[in-house]
């Protein structure tokens, strides 16, 4: 199981990138630390934390995508990376944040909406 480590979540941290530049969203970092957490990307003025979460890894329902082998260790694996993602959003939260978590799915699905999201939270919020 070792060799099946994330190596970070490129592909759809790309993306989103690749998103704030066609709209022009400045003022964005990227793994930025803050509260004992590191989100993919800070809009640190407005206090927002954004999250790009493969849906494997944490755990998204928009397939079944638990391996069949060693099934219970994923399970477990994955339940503990949900746990730590509400402890994470509850603490930025706490001390100001705003969290927005983003489905690698919902990426893929409609780009458009993710931006339309992103943008409420950073303009009208």
């Amino acid at each position: 199981m070792k060799a099946n480590k994330p190596k970070g979540n490129k592909s759809t941290e790309l993306k989103l990138i690749q998103l704030f530049k066609q709209l022009g969203l400045k003022g964005w970092r990227r793994n930025y630390k803050i509260a004992d957490s590191k989100p993919d990307f800070v809009f640190h003025n407005k206090r927002i934390a954004v999250f790009a979460d493969g849906c494997f890894w944490h755990g998204h329902n928009c397939r079944n995508l638990t391996p069949k082998q060693n099934s219970e260790y994923w399970q477990k694996k994955i339940e503990k990376n949900r746990i730590r993602d509400k402890q994470i959003n509850e603490r930025l939260e706490r001390k100001g944040w705003k969290v927005i978590r983003i489905w690698e799915c919902e990426l893929e699905k409609n780009p458009q909406k993710v931006m339309r999201r992103i943008n409420r939270f950073l303009y009208h919020h």
